[in-house]
């Protein structure tokens, strides 16, 4: 799929290529060239994103495995509940890892090379896990699934931003976190009728069929510009643009920015800093969600829920819930995406983060008080599934859509790697320290989380960029 370090052109753009020269030498009349790129929706692009969005199931499969599949693992191996607590969180390991290069590993062989090395790395891991005939084979698939997670989780959204038009980029960015739920609930409700073996075997589908349709994916236009392969790009760009729409205008905007970017990043590799700021914010809205949704619904050894849930509501109850209230939820994110922009909307969601923590909080509150302790249960159900539901809606995928579109094409490698890393690094540490900060004070957990949540809004609202109805150009620009 490589050749000296560039991705080769898929098989079907030969055809492309020789199409696009017979344009430029008028064999194609000009009056055939009808359709505005801000609104150029074609098979190939539909195609290419469905291709992309097989890593982005591998992501949930991976994501939803270790909960379904914890009861036959811990049987047949005779697993404690620490040794499996390894299994299950050496993933997020692995995502940390692979994050610090993902970055730079799509700059180097390409966003589509990169996910086609992601699929690799998941595929092994799943079969290590198949095979797995004691508890250190099971840790070393899980690892290598997260070295692939690491890389599929930058790769896809930056890729889906880098080919989409400008007035569907962002529903169909944020479709990947919608593709990603649909993958962790498949795999939740499968653990519950076949065997962890079986489910395993199951999760390399998606990646077999996304390594396979690789090949017949056009490259990312902004990194074949990067790469100085400027007749690959039109090709790529035409291909999925369509065969009569003219990207004369799209083609020069990139390669001029790319010119302008070459000579201007050195004095001004400062300007990263706002998007740090933004990303550090970030990491820790993400706090909240990593705490309360892995955490905050894990069953004890009498089956009640912890968190204070009493016997009414089953843990398999909670936790179905919460994969399912999901869905509908990043749905809704999809659809609102491109029509109310990712600011207003991201203000929203954090409000919604914000409000629901102090619900959580205020129930724990009023249990140590031994205050209306028949609804207090009610109350951390509620709050717990809405901040999910709000969560989902917008700060669970257009935070990743935002950073795949402010990166300039020469410094995406290395704002890429930050994001990642940054995320899964404060996700693991949080996750680490939830259980010591429940035992501290539960009420108090949740009141810092809801402090959290209240800063991101306030930061949204004065720092972060709209980049509705912009093209990735205009985006970067104004950002150098």
């Amino acid at each position: 799929m490589e050749n000296g370090g560039h991705a080769t052109i898929p098989l079907l753009d030969e055809e492309r290529a020789e199409n696009f020269s017979n344009r430029e030498s008028g064999n194609i009349n000009g009056s055939c060239i009808t359709h505005s790129i801000s609104s150029s929706i074609t098979i190939v692009l539909i195609f290419s994103v469905a291709v992309v969005f097989c890593g982005s199931f591998t992501f949930g499969c991976i994501l939803g495995y270790s909960s379904p599949a914890e009861s036959g693992i811990m049987d047949d191996f005779g697993l404690s509940a620490a040794e499996y607590s390894v299994f299950s969180s050496i993933m997020t390991l692995g995502v940390t890892i692979s994050g610090v290069v993902s970055g730079k590993t799509a700059d180097v062989i390409s966003p589509r090379g990169s996910m086609w090395l992601s699929e690799v790395f998941c595929s092994v891991g799943w079969l290590a896990i198949v095979f797995a005939q004691n508890s250190w084979c099971l840790d070393l698939g899980r690892l290598i699934n997260g070295l692939g997670v690491g890389l599929i989780s930058y790769t896809v959204p930056m890729y889906i931003s880098e080919i989409t038009p400008k007035n569907v980029r962002g529903a169909f960015a944020s479709a990947h976190m919608l593709v990603l739920c649909c993958g962790f609930a498949m795999t939740f409700m499968l653990g519950n009728i076949v065997s962890w073996r079986i489910l395993a075997l199951i999760g390399t589908v998606p990646c077999i069929l996304h390594i396979l349709c690789m090949f017949f994916i056009p490259e990312s236009p902004r990194w074949l510009a990067k790469a100085g392969r400027g007749k690959d790009l039109e090709v790529a760009l035409q291909r999925l643009r369509g065969e009569n729409t003219d990207i004369s205008q799209e083609s020069a905007e990139i390669r001029r920015l790319h010119r302008n970017l070459s000579k201007t990043l050195g004095n001004k590799i400062s300007r990263l800093v706002p998007a740090k700021i933004c990303l550090f914010t970030y990491c820790w809205s993400r706090v909240d969600a990593t705490a309360t949704t892995c955490r905050g619904i894990k069953k004890n050894d009498d089956e009640n829920m912890t968190l204070g849930f009493m016997t009414d509501f089953s843990s398999t109850f909670g936790t179905t819930t919460i994969a399912l209230i999901q869905i509908p939820a990043v749905v809704i994110g999809v659809l609102l995406a491109d029509r109310s922009g990712r600011r207003p909307f991201l203000i929203v969601s954090a409000i919604g983060m914000c409000l629901s923590c102090v619900i959580v909080g205020i129930a724990f509150l009023l249990e140590d008080l031994d205050q209306w302790k028949e609804i207090t249960p009610i109350m951390i159900l509620i709050g717990i599934v809405a901040y999910s539901a709000i969560y989902s809606v917008g700060f669970r995928g257009l935070p990743w859509v935002i950073i795949s579109e402010i990166y300039p094409v020469n410094i995406k490698g290395v704002g890429g790697s930050l994001a990642t890393f940054a995320v899964w690094f404060s996700s693991t540490v949080v996750i680490y320290a939830f259980n010591f900060m429940i035992d501290w004070n539960p009420a108090g957990t949740f009141f810092l989380f809801a402090i959290f949540s209240a800063a991101t809004v306030v930061f949204t609202a004065i720092l972060v960029p709209e980049t509705k109805g912009r093209t990735l150009e205009e985006i970067q620009a104004s950002m150098t």
